[in-house]
């Protein structure tokens, strides 16, 4: 009964969309990650967690995904049509992004008028024009949509390079973008915010690289190996325990890249190993559900999980209760309107809708 309705509100939103098995499980994992790490520094969690970084990795696993099902979608609209349509990439990005977002920041704008939640100087227009990564005294409650920022920078790019170079010539310049950004993390304490766009836009190219080598990893014998080896969960539990080496410039330098490197790995083999007890888990309706379910929770969960707030709303376990609630419904009285008016839309443009869905955070 729970998994029919958990099936009914994924189909709600996004019809016979995100059909590739894994990925929404895969996206479940992440919001777990980010929740779990901001959920345990506040009041009354049972455990004392102060300063994980879990959820700096479930945001690098957001990153990749991101990155794949865009590269994905694109490439499915460049073999269909013979280009990439930017204006109409940039209209579905709108409708996906923009309605939820923007009542959030509305909420909170509200929330701050009547004292209810702090916001700085700035905050607000951050927010609202997508740039919260170059706002580094951005305050708690909407400072989490840097993340989002950094998203929508790299895709006003990359749809246009993708067109323009094609997909088998863009491929050195990602290298070389994961070959610079490590440097320029080392640089960026110097430069003030000037470099923090290209501090994490490595992560969401090491996705855009799997969607376009995917294929030619597979007739790799090495690389087929590694992912049929029984020891294959030693690379994310590996990537995972990078995060607790105390050191920065060694996490910038060589951790980060090893991270994203594993998690794409990971991600390819959460999409061909469905059968097993990890792909079962992965595709069950309730954890797909989460995994739809987690651009709402990423929204939301800042607002609640706040470890300076002395509201009831912000202890565990009301904070969790208020997070759930909130984001189903954004989902379903917000995301889920205009998620059908992209299919009409897309629909009378006499595009077909693709198998897979867009964004990670953001899908």
């Amino acid at each position: 009964m729970l998994n029919r309705i958990f099936v009914a509100l994924q189909t709600f939103g996004f019809g016979s969309q995100r059909s590739i098995p894994g990925l929404d499980g895969m996206r479940a994992v992440s919001i777990l990650l980010v929740m779990g790490s901001h959920m345990a520094v506040t009041r009354n969690f049972p455990l004392t967690l102060q300063d994980n970084p879990i959820g700096n990795f479930g945001v690098l696993v957001f990153f990749v995904i991101s990155g794949f099902l865009i590269t994905s979608v694109l490439i499915k609209e460049m073999e269909r049509n013979g280009t990439i349509s930017l204006p109409q990439f940039y209209l579905r990005r709108a409708l996906r992004l923009f309605p939820a977002c923007y009542v959030l920041i509305g909420v909170v704008a509200a929330l701050a008028h009547w004292h209810l939640v702090v916001l700085g100087p700035g905050d607000l227009t951050a927010a609202l024009t997508y740039t919260m990564n170059f706002h580094p005294a951005r305050a708690w409650t909407l400072g989490h949509l840097w993340t989002l920022a950094v998203e929508e920078q790299f895709y006003l790019l990359w749809p246009w390079a993708l067109g323009a170079l094609g997909p088998r010539q863009t491929i050195p310049w990602l290298v070389g973008l994961l070959a610079a950004a490590p440097l320029l993390r080392l640089a960026s304490p110097y430069a003030g915010s000037a470099l923090n766009f290209f501090v994490a836009s490595d992560c969401l190219a090491t996705g855009c690289l799997l969607a376009l080598c995917r294929s030619t990893l597979a007739s790799n014998r090495v690389y087929s190996r590694m992912l049929a080896s029984r020891w294959f969960w030693l690379i994310p539990f590996t990537a995972l325990f990078v995060y607790f080496i105390p050191s920065t410039r060694f996490l910038w330098l060589a951790g980060v890249p090893f991270m994203n490197l594993a998690i794409a790995a990971t991600l390819d083999w959460s999409m061909r190993n469905t059968d097993g007890m990890v792909g079962r888990f992965l595709n069950w309706p309730a954890i797909r559900f989460l995994g739809v379910l987690s651009y709402s929770l990423y929204l939301w969960q800042q607002v609640f999980f706040n470890r300076d707030s002395d509201s009831p709303f912000c202890a565990f376990p009301l904070n969790l209760i208020a997070t759930f609630l909130m984001a189903l419904a954004s989902y379903v009285l917000i995301e889920c309107p205009f998620l059908r008016l992209r299919a009409h839309w897309r629909a009378g443009k006499d595009i077909q809708p693709p198998a897979t869905a867009q964004g990670s955070l953001a899908s």
